[in-house]
């Protein structure tokens, strides 16, 4: 089996012999940093010496492909102006909350908050990036974002800055309701919600398409913030408008991204202002005690 990060540059991966098939916290995965765009498996606590320098091949020879360190022409510039420097930007999905848990359609409803399970899940990101340095954290406003960030946030210094560019989507009437109670009263809605989104239309909006454009508005705050290394806090479909704008991706591949709770996604943006997606959804840190180096 081979275990490791998904991620859309070359990563040299270590092949742990007889891993069982769910994480096992006692055999945990250490990252360290080879280079800003790479992210490294380098340890396996039950790797044997030959897979270790199988994995030490593989880096090195990964490493003379030049990687995507000096990337240019990434995508358009989110930014369209030349930022100081280069930056990493970390986006996080909030915890566990009490509508996921319910199965009810969340929006930019305020109602729904974090419980017990996406509390601990905020706390397994926080001990996840507790090594890696932050400039700052942007975060959504609404309560199970806030709550997150405020978990993962926790002994930093510098204060949590609330977006409403990072706002969740507003859903209207469909919001506070069942999923499967959403699919019955408002059947069109729903399969349009659900099937065809770009083209989900209701009370005079179509939200995804309105989506795109807080997506960059968010974009231009964050990356025109002096700092290099950034953290964001916020909700699913507001992620995959941040993930698919940067990629340079249209409202109709809204659900060709996919981020869980919890999952963490990084980016390298140039100083052009333009996207490289590093890792996206990374989950290891909810099943062991990862820690991630980049």
């Amino acid at each position: 089996m081979v275990s490791g990060v998904l991620s859309l540059t070359t990563i040299p991966l270590i092949l742990c012999p007889k891993l069982p098939s769910k994480f096992d916290s006692k055999r945990s995965f250490r990252y360290q940093p080879t280079s800003c765009s790479t992210l490294r498996v380098v340890k396996c606590s039950n790797s044997s010496p030959e897979s270790s320098a199988i994995a030490e091949k593989l880096h090195d020879d990964a490493s003379v492909t030049g990687g995507a360190i000096d990337f240019q022409r990434a995508t358009t510039s989110l930014t369209q102006k030349l930022l100081s420097a280069p930056k990493k930007v970390t986006l996080v999905r909030h915890g566990l909350s009490s509508w996921n848990n319910e199965g009810r359609v969340q929006g930019s409803s305020n109602l729904s908050t974090l419980t017990e399970i996406g509390v601990r899940q905020a706390e397994r990101c926080r001990e996840a990036l507790k090594n890696i340095h932050f400039d700052h954290c942007f975060s959504s406003p609404i309560s199970r974002a806030k709550s997150t960030a405020e978990v993962l946030w926790q002994g930093r210094d510098e204060p949590l800055v609330f977006l409403d560019s990072l706002k969740e989507a507003h859903l209207f009437f469909l919001e506070g309701m069942k999923n499967v109670d959403a699919r019955q009263i408002y059947p069109k809605e729903y399969t349009t919600w659900r099937e065809n989104p770009a083209d989900f239309y209701v009370n005079g909006v179509y939200p995804v398409r309105k989506l795109w454009g807080t997506a960059r508005e968010a974009w231009r705050e964050i990356l025109l913030t002096p700092g290099e290394n950034i953290l964001v806090v916020t909700h699913k479909s507001i992620l995959r408008a941040l993930i698919c704008t940067a990629l340079g991706l249209p409202p109709e591949r809204f659900r060709s991204v996919d981020v869980n709770n919890g999952g963490i996604s990084v980016f390298i943006v140039n100083q052009q202002g333009e996207a490289m997606l590093q890792s996206l959804n990374m989950t290891a840190h909810m099943y062991s005690d990862y820690k991630y180096f980049y």
